[in-house]
């Protein structure tokens, strides 16, 4: 779920760790099972009117690149910004970036 070069640090690594301690393995099962079930909402995406912004981690294997791209144009007028170095918890691993985009997307 994280880069690689976040694994050792306590500021990310621990944070992830606590939450899966904290859930526990029922819920995990559970909540992974409901993702597996769950309907593919991508079809959906082109009925979305508002302003959009994506922020997604360039090494994100969750939601590769290539999905990041094919959803933001799926979204009339969206933008998409990959950030550099980061996995799938973007705002956990990259806060200033994703602050920063976020302040200038909502400037």
């Amino acid at each position: 779920m994280i880069h690689p070069t976040r694994l050792k640090d306590p500021a990310v690594a621990d944070v992830v760790i606590g939450m899966a301690e904290r859930v526990g393995r029922e819920a995990f099962t559970r909540q992974q099972t409901a993702i597996m079930g769950r309907v593919d909402g991508r079809g959906d995406l082109h009925a979305i009117r508002v302003p959009t912004v994506i922020i997604a981690g360039r090494q994100d294997l969750l939601t590769p690149t290539e999905m990041q791209e094919e959803m933001a144009g799926a979204i009339q007028g969206a933008r998409l910004l990959i950030v550099e170095d980061c996995g799938h918890l973007a705002p956990l691993e990259r806060p200033e970036t994703v602050t920063a985009a976020l302040r200038t997307w909502l400037g």
